[in-house]
């Protein structure tokens, strides 16, 4: 039996395109290759007229489901899987340099699990804010010009997830953490831990990405996250009640030691 990437579980996600016509032109391109969920984020300019232009008649019911948030967070939240294009490569960014390796990973993937596929605006990409929502990156191979047009990286990636095909019977797969659930776990870890004071305080982001990319490499299930969430919710209760209880008029604890 021959199995592919599960196409209605696949969602395109432009994040702040500033033009309206890319992103017709990339409900074009979605369209040619079967795919239909297209989520557009903070867009530059707004303009239905400009967009079906683009889009042409084809690709209408694209543009009819078009789903808009304000920002990025919002748009991800109900999916298990994140994956960001990006042209820059090198430093702390651990990027497939094939997206057709992308479409291998996701064949599986994708079959319990609803995957997002993050565009960066046609300027300045996905900036460094926005790749911590991402479990994984991937990148276009050019030679010499890395710049592509929008719309035009929309098609390389939809082609490939299109076309990606496995002989061998499909892969177990479980339900994953959806990216809001992994959020509010990140929310949690890092007040236990700035509690703690195992990350300083006036920086917290900065030591926590070293934990979400450990974390983006694992397939984290929705009841381990919660699992995690209840050891961080235990720590600060705990914490708080060591507090109160040693605490003499809210100074020191017992041990003549603040918790916070």
């Amino acid at each position: 039996m021959t199995v592919g990437v599960t196409r209605e579980n696949i969602a395109i996600v432009l994040q702040r395109p500033r033009y309206p016509e890319n992103i017709g032109s990339a409900a074009r391109a979605m369209c040619n290759m079967g795919f239909h969920r297209l989520i557009v984020v903070d867009p530059g300019i707004w303009d239905e007229e400009r967009i079906r232009r683009l889009a042409t008649h084809a690709a209408g019911a694209v543009v009819d489901g078009i789903e808009r948030f304000d920002v990025l967070s919002d748009a991800l939240a109900p999916f298990g899987h994140v994956v960001g294009t990006t042209a820059r490569l090198g430093g702390q960014r651990p990027v497939l340099k094939s997206p057709e390796v992308l479409a291998e990973k996701l064949i599986d993937l994708s079959r319990n699990n609803p995957v997002a596929i993050v565009f960066g605006s046609e300027d300045r990409g996905l900036t460094n804010e926005d790749l911590k929502y991402c479990h994984q990156l991937v990148n276009i191979p050019t030679t010499g010009f890395t710049s592509l047009n929008l719309s035009q990286a929309v098609m390389v990636i939809c082609y490939c997830l299109a076309t990606a095909t496995r002989s061998d019977p499909p892969a177990f797969t479980p339900r994953l953490a959806k990216r809001i659930e992994l959020d509010r776990m990140y929310e949690e870890l890092t007040e236990a831990l700035v509690r703690i004071e195992y990350v300083q305080p006036d920086n917290p982001d900065y030591w926590m990405s070293r934990l979400r990319r450990f974390f983006a490499r694992l397939p984290l299930r929705a009841g381990e996250v919660g699992i995690i969430r209840g050891i961080c919710r235990q720590i600060l209760w705990y914490g708080n009640r060591r507090y109160e209880e040693g605490s003499v008029d809210g100074k020191t604890m017992e041990d003549g030691r603040p918790l916070r």
